[in-house]
């Protein structure tokens, strides 16, 4: 049985203090520089950095990669992966690949539908689901041993996390369906964006209700807006989303020259009313493609500066 070497990220989270996540997409091409440049911009405020995996099923550099660069850059890495592109060989080869490079924290998701992305014709693969990968990671990590128990030489030490949609329908769902990623293994949540904060609150009481945030970390999921137009499209056309109509009116409302300052302090108003909610552990802030606006985000919102 294998002895786990914690990660950065969960000694924050254990230490009872507030974590704060950010992520990285990496580039439509080889370029390991895109990514480098994003995490120098946001590596004093955050505790880690998730690097997207394929996100939104377009074809880009590949997280692993990415989060090689970012470890040799001496920042700690949170690998995406996701169930859709690999079986079981190829999800347990990258595993061991990650660890050989003492990557120590993993985000298991499923991946959105190659449909939304730009190679409609690919195939699913699935062979295992997202919970199955929570499951494989801890079974390599905690037994020392691949899916068909033949022994791991040098196994993989993880911090295993997994994402969760408070927003979806059907909404009564969404507390059990974490409750199953939990028994499965993760450690870690990180939430999709957080707009409608009474629906997440009530999320969160069903959460407490069930005990569950004592057995996972809770990172809350914060997006700022860019424009109106960026929160009507997310709206209308992100799945999975939750944006009332007064937050996209406040956007509206807004002069437009003042339309990314006023969505940067709807970002940082939530994450100052979510710092009161009973069982939220910290914050995963995902500034897409705007990542110099992290540090500010972080600090207006007394989240600086992190421990060392």
């Amino acid at each position: 049985m294998s002895t786990k070497t914690p990660s950065k990220l969960e000694k924050v989270l254990s230490s009872g203090k507030f974590a704060v996540t950010s992520e990285c997409g990496p580039p439509r091409g080889s370029d390991p520089e895109v990514v480098t440049q994003k995490a120098e911009k946001i590596k004093d405020h955050v505790d880690a950095i998730n690097i997207t995996d394929n996100q939104t099923a377009v074809t880009r550099l590949c997280s692993l990669a990415s989060c090689i660069k970012i470890k040799l850059m001496g920042l700690e890495p949170v690998l995406q992966m996701v169930t859709r592109d690999r079986n079981r060989i190829a999800i347990q080869s990258d595993i061991l690949g990650a660890a050989s490079f003492d990557i120590h924290n993993i985000l298991c998701i499923s991946g959105d539908h190659q449909s939304f992305g730009d190679c409609a014709q690919g195939q699913n693969v699935h062979d295992l689901d997202s919970m199955q990968l929570i499951q494989t990671v801890r079974h390599m990590r905690d037994k020392g041993l691949f899916l068909n128990d033949a022994e791991i030489e040098r196994p993989p030490q993880m911090f295993v996390g997994a994402a969760a949609n408070p927003f979806a329908d059907p909404f009564e769902i969404r507390t059990p369906r974490l409750a199953k990623k939990v028994a499965a293994g993760a450690e870690f949540i990180q939430t999709q964006c957080i707009f409608n904060l009474e629906k997440f609150e009530q999320w969160m009481e069903q959460i407490r209700n069930r005990g569950l945030q004592e057995k996972v970390h809770i990172l809350a999921g914060i997006t700022p807006f860019k424009s109106a137009g960026m929160a009507k499209f997310m709206k209308k056309k992100v799945p999975g989303m939750d944006i009332p109509d007064e937050v996209v009116q406040r956007m509206s409302d807004t002069e437009k020259a003042k339309q990314p300052e006023e969505g940067l302090k709807i970002a940082i108003e939530t994450i100052q009313r979510l710092q009161e909610v009973e069982g939220i552990s910290g914050f995963h802030v995902m500034a897409i493609e705007w990542e110099d606006k992290v540090p500010y985000i972080v600090e207006q919102s007394g989240l600086h500066p992190r421990p060392n």
